[in-house]
């Protein structure tokens, strides 16, 4: 009964209404901006040759692919859903929907040939939200019921399991592509020959395809020693994510040296990772409500007028 207790108290420790609801905010807005401005990547496939369609995880519902009309169809609702998403409007249904929607517009997006695993963790992530309470304040649902409100929203436990949730798929993630790491190459990863290669074939192929390669990488493959620090802090902030979920300290150094192995797979090898890359990847594991209290931030996002 004790270790029930611990875990109860550790799933739903209570966290401000308005924390859930920035999350809500940060993640929707980048799912929604990421549709947008990947519209002609994402609707590109409508008008391929059924034949290419290999369809992986939800998508396999299907025996063939969706008519064009209604791919389009789709991911326009799906655009729609994800501004009620942010607002939080409707968002009982909304929230679904548009979870639900960007994980059928990104699977059927990789059911053509090449799988793009950057896609799923903005997936979870957005599942969760539509799971929880994210819209009780700071939403167009709040401030419609807001006649019907009672006292502020305090600190609850069904605010903290989403946010809990958040962060530790954030953090599994990245465990698993450490796991991967080692099924495939074993702790010679953490030698850097194998990173070397792969950085080498990464540029040589996109030079012959005519695809934006990295220069930095292709000059950088000649040396030996940077691989080998650059793959064992590869595994070590992989494998060490677990971290992240003692101390909001620890939070921070493994968010930060994340962000910087992304800024190198970048600079190394012209692969941009959107969403961790923008920090929205790690928003959970911060007081991100306190973003509001920033001047910039209340240009463009206004406190709500207290009741």
């Amino acid at each position: 009964m004790m270790l029930l207790g611990t875990i109860d108290r550790y799933w739903f420790a209570p966290m401000p209404a308005e924390r859930l609801a920035t999350l809500r905010v940060i993640t929707g807005a980048f799912a929604t901006l990421y549709l947008l401005l990947r519209s002609p990547h994402l609707t590109g496939y409508a008008h391929f040759p059924a034949r290419q369609f290999a369809p992986i995880g939800v998508v396999t519902l299907l025996d063939a692919p969706l008519p064009a009309g209604l791919a389009y169809a789709v991911f326009a609702v799906t655009l729609l859903c994800g501004v009620a998403f942010v607002s939080g409007a409707r968002y009982r249904l909304s929230g679904p929907l548009f979870a639900l929607g960007f994980l059928w517009v990104t699977t059927y997006r990789s059911s053509w040939g090449m799988v793009f695993h950057q896609d799923n963790l903005v997936a979870l992530h957005l599942l969760v939200l539509a799971l929880a309470p994210a819209a009780e304040v700071w939403s167009h649902d709040a401030r419609r019921l807001a006649s019907r409100r009672q006292p502020p929203l305090e600190p609850a436990g069904r605010f903290g399991w989403a946010v809990r949730a958040m962060c530790w798929l954030t953090v599994v993630s990245y465990v698993l592509a450490g796991i991967a790491k080692l099924e495939n190459a074993g702790w010679a990863w953490s030698e850097g020959e194998v990173l070397r290669t792969h950085v080498a074939y990464d540029a040589v192929r996109k030079l012959e395809l005519g695809g934006i390669h990295s220069p930095i990488g292709a000059w950088l493959v000649r040396y030996e020693w940077p691989f080998s620090v650059l793959g064992l802090a590869t595994l070590l902030l992989e494998l060490g994510a677990p971290l992240a979920l003692l101390h909001r300290r620890l939070a921070w150094v493994w968010v930060i040296g994340v962000w910087g192995f992304h800024i190198g797979v970048i600079a190394l090898m012209a692969i941009t990772f959107a969403y961790p890359v923008s920090g929205c990847a790690f928003a959970s594991f911060f007081p991100v409500e306190r973003l509001r209290e920033l001047r910039l931030v209340r240009r463009v996002w206004p406190l709500p007028a207290p009741q």
